[in-house]
């Protein structure tokens, strides 16, 4: 397939996705994927693959979600592409925890946002430790939970007017 022809590939899968067909999306993303893993680009096949996972998670597809994600944090990571490394990670999380595989879900989360402090991305990991926190809660673990805020928005270079809130809050509790 010629560059444009999957450049178009994705751009259709994206426009999908959207509109809210998520199974569609997720056929057309893993269709882009395919093509990409064939022209040699595995970078790019990999973050199609995190794209149809999402939309797989969307569709109700857990375990088709963590299927289409796994693994694709190593691509990322021979690459030293962090940000994506740690995306992968969550998306692997996000479909752990949905099939009930809470530990391992969990274990994702750290993974993703020690990736996302590597790539420098704090607001994406503060979002990382939030779902991990919220986890944290659903299972009785509320001072685990409390611990995974306190860190997800200490590394915040720039908190917006709800994490200051957070954070001073979380100050207050002891």
């Amino acid at each position: 397939m010629v560059t444009s022809d999957v450049n178009d590939l994705v751009a259709n899968a994206k426009r999908v996705y959207q509109d809210g067909d998520y199974i569609s999306a997720a056929r057309l993303f893993g269709e882009a994927a395919s093509v990409f893993q064939a022209q040699g680009n595995a970078l790019d096949a990999a973050e199609m693959k995190n794209n149809q996972s999402v939309a797989l998670l969307q569709s109700g597809d857990a375990q088709g979600s963590f299927d289409a994600a796994y693994g694709t944090s190593m691509v990322f990571f021979a690459s030293a592409d962090f940000r994506r490394q740690g995306m992968a990670f969550a998306n692997e999380a996000s479909a752990l925890i949905e099939l009930g595989r809470v530990a391992e879900g969990s274990q994702s989360y750290k993974l993703a946002a020690d990736a996302l402090d590597k790539a420098g991305e704090d607001q994406m990991r503060a979002s990382v430790m939030q779902a991990l926190a919220i986890v944290q809660l659903r299972k009785g673990k509320a001072l685990e939970a409390l611990l995974s805020m306190q860190l997800g928005l200490a590394g915040v270079k720039k908190p917006t007017l709800k994490q200051k809130v957070l954070r001073n809050l979380l100050r207050l509790r002891v």
